[in-house]
C-alpha cells in the first residue's frame, strides 16, 4: 500500500496560506468534496446518499465529463450542492506547461459556465499539483483554490475500504475539507465509506456544508 499524507500538517498550511486547506468554525461544520466527476450512476448514487442525510457537498468537476454528462452537473446544482473547476482534462500542473495548464483551466471554466449558467469561483488542482504562475493567474481572477484537510485515499486500489473509513473518521474535525472521488476507479471504496461517514457525522452532530 502506498503511503499517503492523510491529515494535512499544520506546517504545510502555514507555508501555503494562499490555498484553502480547512475552514475553522465552532458549529461542527465539515466540507465533503468529490473530485473527477460527474460520472454516470456513481454521481447520482452520491447525490442520493447526501440527500438521505440532508448533507451538502462540493463537486470539483472535470470539464470533459461535464461536456459528456451535462445533466449530472445540472442535477448537482439543482440539489443545492456546489460546483468547482478541476480543469478540462485533469491536468497535472507539475508536468504541464503553465500556458497549457491555464488553457485547460479556462476550457473548464467555459464548460461549467455554459452548463450551469453561472460563474464558478472554486478551483482544485488535479493531484493537488500546480505551478506558481498558474496559481497567481487563477488567484488573480478571484478564485478560491481549495485543497484539503483529510484525504480518504479512496483512489488507491491498494487501500482497503476499511482503511479508507479509518482515514476519514480518525482525522475529521470541525472545519475539515475531506476529499472523495465520484469516479469509477474509486467506487468500490466510496460505496463502503460514504454511507458510514455520513452516519458517523449525523450521530456526532456534524453538519455538511458547501464551500462558498
Amino acid at each position: 500500500m502506498k503511503l499517503h499524507w492523510i491529515k494535512t500538517h499544520g506546517f504545510v498550511r502555514a507555508i501555503a496560506p494562499g490555498l484553502l486547506w480547512k475552514i475553522p468554525n465552532t458549529r461542527k461544520a465539515v466540507y465533503l468534496t468529490f473530485d473527477d466527476g460527474p460520472t454516470p450512476e456513481i454521481t447520482s448514487w452520491v447525490l442520493d446518499q447526501l440527500n438521505q442525510y440532508k448533507a451538502k457537498a462540493t463537486f470539483f468537476c472535470i470539464g470533459k465529463n461535464v461536456t459528456a454528462h451535462p445533466d449530472l452537473c445540472q442535477q448537482i446544482k439543482a440539489q443545492g450542492h456546489q460546483i468547482g473547476n478541476h480543469t478540462q482534462n485533469h491536468r497535472n500542473g507539475w508536468i504541464t506547461s503553465a500556458s497549457d495548464y491555464l488553457a485547460d483551466f479556462e476550457d473548464c471554466k467555459k464548460t461549467l459556465h455554459s452548463t450551469v449558467n453561472e460563474e464558478v469561483k472554486l478551483f482544485r488542482p488535479p493531484y493537488g499539483k500546480m505551478g506558481w504562475r498558474a496559481f497567481w493567474k487563477i488567484k488573480k481572477q478571484g478564485y478560491t483554490i481549495v485543497m484539503w484537510d483529510v484525504l480518504s485515499a479512496d483512489f488507491d486500489a491498494a487501500t482497503s475500504p476499511e482503511q479508507c473509513l479509518i482515514n476519514v473518521l480518525n482525522n475529521i474535525e470541525s472545519g475539515s475539507i475531506v476529499v472523495f472521488h465520484d469516479s469509477q476507479k474509486c467506487f468500490a471504496n466510496l460505496q463502503y465509506v460514504l454511507p458510514k461517514t455520513l452516519a458517523f457525522l449525523k450521530e456526532n452532530k456534524y453538519c455538511c456544508e458547501v464551500i462558498a
